[in-house]
């Protein structure tokens, strides 16, 4: 609806009216100007729009269900995060929260045991490994301060044993005929002192391989508590870690889950307002996505308007002023400005056309929501 009549084209109608009247009468012919000087032009863009609350939203369950309660009425008014209607049959859902609670705490308990198992065994490593140490050097030190015989020297441990083993077999052999001789008889008592000092070989040969032995089996449990304690730094063991934080991360999810699903049995309003539409019922079976409930900002009121061609919008700007004129109210005027431009365009009717949106001065009690408004931009 564009009031639109340009200035230079009444001028000019108005001008021809006038000379063709003159050129009927009597008298001398007036003189016809060659050319006609411009007339400044100036278009008011003029479109139709709609009363619009500040806000509104259509609020819908994201469950399907039986309607339990409604908590609101058309009129009442509303805030963000309130709930105004639930749906029922919430005691198997409030079981599946208990029990995904209970799974998520046998899992975290589980994790935090595996990283306290972690941190006493790492007290216990390091016991292990001063332990080992010192039997390290315990066997260090008795290897140290034994005496190896002469006859031993340039064997190892294990010769040693072997060798003077053989040594005392060959002394016992060379003693046996002589075993029951009495003590004064010379070959006998040489023959006894031979095998004593073969025994004596013997039996040092032993404590060598025994304080050696006792050194290697000292040496080896202390590289064995190295590792172990090496490894306890890294922390739990990786797979075990990976497991445990795995079935943590999956209780999580399936509490978080089951507290989601709860959560959709409530209609929960998104923004403050009033409630302008309400048409549930307890009982009703709702199916999930279906507006049930309509919230609307009615503080304040604007005029939105989808008629502006692309030929128009490029001659509208934020912040222009606009006189509104509601039909249902006629020889009120409303003074305005433009708040939004649409980025958006809609082809209607083979016109591309966008949505102005406009913010009144001033708002008259009479107006609502849907009625229909003249607006022209200035």
């Amino acid at each position: 609806m564009n009031q639109k009549f340009p200035l230079a084209i009444t001028v000019i109608l108005l001008s021809a009216f006038t000379l063709t009247a003159c050129g009927g009468l009597g008298g001398a012919a007036p003189q016809v100007p060659t050319a006609i000087p411009p007339v400044a032009s100036d278009f008011d863009i003029v479109a139709e729009g709609r009363m619009v609350p500040r806000e509104s939203v259509q609020l819908s369950f994201l469950s399907s269900g039986q309607v339990d309660e409604v908590l609101v009425k058309e009129g009442d008014e509303v805030k963000a995060g309130q709930v105004v209607a639930r749906l029922g049959n919430r005691e198997q859902m409030e079981a599946n929260i208990a029990n995904a609670e209970t799974e998520a705490l046998a899992a975290q308990q589980a994790l935090d045991k595996l990283n306290e198992d972690v941190t006493l065994a790492k007290v216990e490593a390091v016991r292990a490994l001063a332990q080992a140490n010192r039997q390290v050097r315990d066997a260090q030190y008795q290897l140290d301060n034994f005496t190896t015989p002469s006859n031993q020297k340039k064997l190892s441990a294990l010769e040693g044993v072997v060798a003077m083993e053989a040594l005392l077999d060959q002394a016992r052999l060379a003693f046996q005929p002589y075993k029951y001789y009495p003590s004064e008889d010379e070959t006998r008592e040489d023959l006894k002192e031979k095998l004593d000092h073969a025994q004596s070989d013997y039996n040092t040969s032993i404590k060598r391989l025994e304080y050696e032995t006792a050194l290697e089996e000292a040496q080896s449990r202390l590289d064995d508590a190295l590792v172990n304690y090496q490894e306890l730094q890294l922390g739990p063991d990786p797979d075990a870690l990976a497991a445990a934080e795995a079935r943590l991360n999956s209780t999580r999810a399936n509490l978080e889950a089951s507290k989601a699903s709860r959560k959709n049995m409530d209609l929960i309003s998104t923004i403050d307002g009033t409630v302008v539409d309400q048409s549930l019922i307890a009982g009703q079976t709702i199916t999930a996505g279906q507006p049930v409930v309509t919230v609307a900002d009615l503080s304040e009121m604007f005029v939105e308007t989808d008629d502006l061609t692309e030929l128009e919008v490029v001659d509208i700007s934020i912040g222009q002023s606009t006189l509104v004129e509601p039909d249902a109210i006629p020889g009120l005027e409303l003074p305005g400005s433009v708040d939004s431009i649409g980025e958006v365009f809609v082809e209607k009717r083979g016109d591309i056309t966008y949505t102005a949106r406009i913010r009144l001065d001033d708002v008259d009690p009479r107006l609502r929501w849907g009625m229909t408004v003249l607006v022209t931009f200035k």
